[in-house]
């Protein structure tokens, strides 16, 4: 058996789940009107369309946010509505979500309905003062629900199956399909593709975007499902595969821009260049000034304005890079005075809470802890957590709830705000909290495991690499396959980087076959010396450089070999 068929077996893909998975038939798409109140919205956007009602599309300041936003505004000119406003909350003004004064100044310019993407679900206050105001408001979200529904004329969020249909779903996935009670066959849907849903649905009702034409809207869906790290299954898998093949000949200005700035050519964009290269760029405005830099070139008409937008994300970036390293510098220094706690909490003042998510993200990596990193704002506080394995960050910050203002999210990353006076309790907390859960130990759980073993780098050419590309594209619940390959010598080893972080291995196998491998941001126990017995882990990779294609490997794990001279 080839190592390419032990990968699909080990990943479960024979027969006819081998077929769908490889080659995802866009016909199967579910059907919209089996997500709660989809009919509902539908009826009141049809009713909208005919009186050609003033609607505010309320966003957010993450790629999500803004990809189903451009989708809404791209697809309801399509179907004809004439007055379609946008508004984006400013991170450091609005924060996340929707708020009382936003939606009293949306109501004040006129609208007569706020159309939500990515938020809402749990806007009780402000859909009531909506109401108030004789504004209606329809949802769609994919976050948390609440036990009882707000007060919109429909709330279109996945989730609502998942807490009133428990039994029938695991995970997110519909275990059994029922006549008598059809439910939505898969739950993790980015907000992104639930605004494409709703497009789905609207076409069945309204002219203007024929059945086959929402496809052109599929690059914005691809783009905003890998940068919110849904897992890459079902019908993400679907949206992304297609989405990417729109992508590469996407008729967006934005898009055209943002690719040429970011040095990704169209025709090989994968699922690597949406979360490494575009997606850094599009956050970084919302970071560090405003989304609406991102949201405008995404909307984009004209060549020239979008080039000029792209340009600005991309000067963004850089500086968002540099805060980010000193940020980390300081919070890695800060946790290591922490270092003895389950969960670390670290904070400062001059810490932009626009950034301190990415931060968190590396201290988990480091520490293998979950982390909350925060931004003193004088009597308030702001931050983002990371976490993995069994302990939810959304969970412990409602565990918290006394001693905080607001926060919530998913179990791998959430906010949250406190009173700054509070941060000491709030880390006591959070660590006491860790410690009565009674988790198995947890760092095991950051290990990456194999899809396949082998001995013999001569099967690691660029036909296997040919064959892997058809699992494409990879992410959240999709990874890269990884070959593990015991007992392989140390020939030579490099440093790399100003501070000697990054580390590329000459290795050799007992057949005397050479590979390189380069681990970016190398663990330190990777450091080896050339002659050691390692056991590695790799993601197969084809280097090109000058012309000459070479088979080299991602190194994701090493461990010393038994004959190392280890006791």
């Amino acid at each position: 058996m080839s190592l390419f068929e032990e990968i699909l077996r080990a990943r479960g893909l024979q027969d006819a789940t081998r077929e769908s998975f490889l080659h995802p038939d866009y016909g199967k798409r579910h059907d919209p009107f089996l997500l709660p109140d989809m009919a509902k919205a539908v009826d009141r956007l049809v009713a909208a369309r005919e009186k050609q009602e003033r609607i505010t599309i309320y966003g957010d300041y993450d790629i999500d946010g803004l990809t189903a936003t451009t989708l809404l505004v791209d697809a309801l000119g399509q179907f004809g509505f004439r007055f379609v406003e946008t508004f984006i909350p400013n991170r450091f003004v609005e924060g996340y979500g929707m708020t009382v004064d936003a939606v009293e100044r949306i109501a004040a310019s006129g609208a007569q309905l706020i159309l939500t993407v990515d938020c809402g679900s749990l806007s009780e206050k402000e859909i009531v003062r909506a109401n108030e105001l004789g504004v209606d408001v329809i949802v769609t979200d994919h976050h948390n629900v609440a036990l009882t529904q707000p007060p919109a004329i429909a709330v279109v969020n996945p989730k609502r199956l998942l807490q009133d249909n428990p039994r029938r779903y695991h995970g997110m996935m519909l275990t059994r399909q029922m006549k008598t009670k059809p439910l939505y066959p898969f739950l993790d849907l980015p907000g992104v593709g639930v605004a494409f849903k709703l497009i789905q649905a609207l076409q069945t009702r309204l002219d203007g975007l024929p059945y086959g034409q929402e496809k052109w809207l599929l690059d914005l869906v691809a783009l905003g499902t890998i940068c919110d790290v849904v897992t890459l299954v079902d019908e993400n898998r679907l949206h992304v595969f297609w989405g990417l093949k729109v992508l590469a000949k996407t008729r967006r200005p934005g898009l055209k821009a943002l690719m040429a700035v970011s040095g990704v050519e169209p025709s090989k964009v994968d699922a690597r260049s949406l979360g490494f290269m575009l997606g850094p760029r599009l956050n970084a405005a919302g970071r560090l000034e405003t989304a609406r830099h991102a949201q405008e070139m995404l909307l984009a008409t004209n060549g020239l304005e979008a080039l000029e937008k792209a340009e600005l994300l991309d000067a963004l970036n850089k500086q968002r890079r540099a805060e980010q390293d000193e940020i980390h510098k300081l919070a890695t220094k800060q946790a290591e005075t922490y270092k003895g706690d389950p969960v670390l909490v670290v904070s400062h003042p001059d810490w932009n809470h626009g950034i301190v998510g990415i931060v968190a993200a590396k201290l988990l990596e480091k520490y293998k802890k979950p982390t909350f990193v925060l931004q003193e704002m004088g009597g308030e506080s702001k931050g983002s957590a990371r976490s993995y394995g069994g302990f939810s960050a959304a969970d412990a910050i409602r565990a918290a709830d006394r001693l905080i203002t607001k926060g919530g999210g998913h179990k791998l990353a959430a906010g949250v705000t406190l009173p700054t006076k509070n941060i000491e309790a709030f880390r006591k907390h959070l660590n006491d909290y860790f410690r009565s859960l009674q988790l198995p130990p947890q760092p095991p759980l950051l290990l990456l495991s194999e899809d396949v073993v082998t001995a013999d780098f001569a099967q690691l050419n660029e036909g296997l690499l040919h064959e892997i590309s058809q699992l494409e594209p990879f992410g959240n619940g999709n990874p890269e396959p990884i070959v593990k390959i015991d007992a392989v010598q140390v020939v030579s080893i490099r440093r790399m980087g100003n501070d000697g972080q990054h580390l590329k291995l000459s290795l050799q196998d007992y057949l005397g076959g050479g590979l390189d491998v380069v681990a970016f941001s190398a663990d330190e126990s990777w450091f080896v010396e050339p002659g050691e017995v390692v056991s590695v882990w790799i993601q197969p990779l084809l280097n090109e450089w000058r012309g000459v294609k070479r088979v080299e490997g991602r190194l994701v794990r090493l461990e010393m070999g038994k004959d190392s001279g280890e006791e």
